[in-house]
């Protein structure tokens, strides 16, 4: 037997106000993340250290896939949005370089 539509919408605010919770989680998760790296950023600005760890980036990838198996969320996900993240840091981690070298 189905809901009432107005059971269903009701519900979908509970469940809507559990995702909008998450979401400001992950933002202030995200900006916390950014936070260390860009101090990462300078410290390897100040040692001369390549903007890019493509040995530290690969490890990253196999121990987040796993993370998210064991999660049950796809791995595809979670290796697509380190990716992104990386090359955000990356790219300041660029910028910071070229402001130290300055």
């Amino acid at each position: 037997m189905g809901i009432s539509q107005e059971e269903a919408l009701a519900e979908l605010r509970l469940m809507r106000g559990s995702i909008d919770n998450m979401d400001s989680m992950l933002i202030h998760l995200l900006a916390e993340r950014f936070k260390v790296t860009q101090r990462v950023g300078r410290l390897k600005a100040r040692a001369g250290l390549p903007a890019a760890d493509p040995a530290r980036e690969a490890q990253q990838i196999a121990r987040l896939r796993a993370l998210a198996e064991s999660a049950e969320l796809d791995p595809e996900l979670a290796e697509k949005f380190l990716t992104f993240i990386v090359s955000e840091v990356v790219r300041h981690h660029e910028q910071i370089a070229a402001e130290e070298g300055d």
